[in-house]
């Protein structure tokens, strides 16, 4: 028997304000204790964690025979986005959790940061690997992502976050894909479900709309801090830099791609105030942040990052691996053990000279290309994640590659075969088209291809959208 949501769940925002205050209670204490005190709590963690993977019914059979704590996670085998999505019903312990009604919610924009069965968040990924994931969150995972985001995330203002802990100073502005339960997006909707006292200060702006809109936009709001991937902030500093934008944040938070010494001083010098770059994804929302030197450290006493090689297996500290695996300690909801998070990242053999007892980290992510098309003054330029936006929310197109191969002239692939491959690019072209007319470009052409191969860069790792340099 399903459940269905009343009235008030379907207002709720998932939230627990005593696991709050003791999860930022520890998160503070864990960042003024050695590495040995943090692989403790990770142990335990890890411990709790596999109980309750043992009781559902993908890894129970695996993991009942015996004792948790008697595990090396090194034992478990590598989990991947699709086979987790094939066994959903599966892989989650609370058996409400159902597939059908997890997509049938987050088919509704309206409930975007509304609690599911009044007690979940529900996330939805990119397809980034060919396959979009939904990932599911109780009030004990939410309270860990907040107090790290809270608390980890170096401030280049210290005497402000003192007196202002909670940011209501502050108006903060996301400039990101806002019509599905994206982790940014819906984050954002659920603290303002939960502060009135901040909702007027957070706004949510899209970066699929014309860039002139967009502008307009920041320029009415007047944010203080800006959030956004990098590739959309390089394009706010174009306009800030030709005088366009007149926003002008004190603080710039990147996250979500690749952010590239050069882009970070070109952002700097087009917005004149610093510039910080966090690394989360749908499956954990704060896996690493910045230091005051720039450098990115992982959240070891909550998530468990391991870098390996092609075969799974790992690899030196110092060293980068082939793909990155993540165990996600605060979520007990839907276990994922040694993930494939499709990233690659070293992990530093030294302690930074920050002093954080947690490990410093490289990361190679998503690092898509901007796309500009046409010529002169009538070139726009294409986010690369609005352009995955667009063929995937609007197309239902995952597994592509959309190569430019001149100003006006596009080639969209896709490794399927058969035809509802050519449905699907032929959904996607029409799509990309009435995106692309709405930035102001004109006489854009894309040409479709199936049953091709996806190029890749030299690292590996794949690119999916490509300008004509390329």
């Amino acid at each position: 028997m399903h459940e269905t949501p009343t009235r008030k769940d379907r207002a709720a925002a998932p939230f627990d304000a005593w696991q709050t205050c003791t999860t930022a209670a520890d998160v503070a204490a864990a960042a003024r204790e050695d590495r040995a005190a943090i692989a403790a709590r990770q142990a335990v963690r890890l411990g709790a964690l596999l109980e309750a993977a043992a009781q559902t019914r993908l890894y129970g059979p695996l993991l009942a025979p015996r004792d948790a704590a008697s595990w090396h996670l090194d034992e478990l085998p590598i989990a991947r986005k699709p086979e987790l999505m094939a066994r959903f019903d599966d892989w989650v312990v609370d058996p409400r959790l159902r597939l059908a009604d997890v997509r049938r919610f987050v088919s509704d924009p309206a409930r975007i940061g509304e609690a599911f069965l009044g007690r979940y968040a529900v996330w939805e990924s990119s397809g980034s690997t060919g396959e979009p994931g939904l990932f599911v969150n109780d009030a004990a995972a939410l309270a860990v992502y907040d107090a790290l985001e809270a608390l980890r995330r170096h401030s280049p203002r210290p005497m402000l976050r003192l007196v202002d802990p909670l940011y209501l100073s502050e108006r903060i502005a996301f400039v990101g894909a806002l019509g599905g339960h994206f982790a940014s997006a819906a984050t954002m909707e659920r603290l303002r479900r939960l502060n009135p006292l901040l909702a007027p200060r957070l706004r949510s702006l899209s970066f699929l709309q014309p860039v002139d809109a967009l502008v307009a936009e920041l320029d009415a709001f007047e944010p203080t801090i800006l959030s956004t991937y990098p590739s959309a902030a390089v394009i706010l500093a174009e306009e800030r830099m030709a005088g366009r934008l007149r926003a002008a944040p004190r603080e710039v938070w990147t996250g979500g791609e690749t952010l590239t010494p050069s882009m970070r001083a070109f952002l700097h010098q087009a917005f004149r105030c610093p510039v910080s770059n966090d690394y989360g994804a749908s499956e954990f929302l704060a896996l690493a942040c910045e230091c005051p030197l720039g450098r990115l450290h992982a959240n070891t006493d909550w998530a468990i990052l391991e870098a390996v090689d092609d075969a799974g297996r790992p690899v030196p500290a110092g060293q980068a691996g082939a793909r990155c695996l993540l165990t996600n300690l605060a979520n007990r909801v839907q276990p994922l053990l040694r993930y494939d998070l499709g990233d690659r990242i070293r992990i530093h053999a030294r302690p930074c000279a920050c002093g954080s007892p947690f490990p410093a980290i490289d990361v190679q992510g998503r690092s898509d290309d901007t796309l500009r098309l046409g010529t002169g003054a009538a070139t726009v330029r294409l986010s690369p994640l609005a352009v995955s936006t667009v063929l995937e929310d609007d197309a239902g197109l995952f597994d592509f590659q959309l190569v430019q191969q001149g100003p006006q002239r596009l080639e969209l692939t896709t490794r399927l075969r058969g035809p509802a491959a050519r449905e699907s690019l032929q959904r996607g072209r029409a799509a990309l088209l009435a995106f692309i007319a709405d930035q102001g470009a004109r006489g854009v052409s894309i040409r479709c291809r199936s049953s091709e191969p996806i190029r890749q860069r030299d690292s590996g790792k794949i690119q999916r959208v490509m300008a004509a340099s390329h």
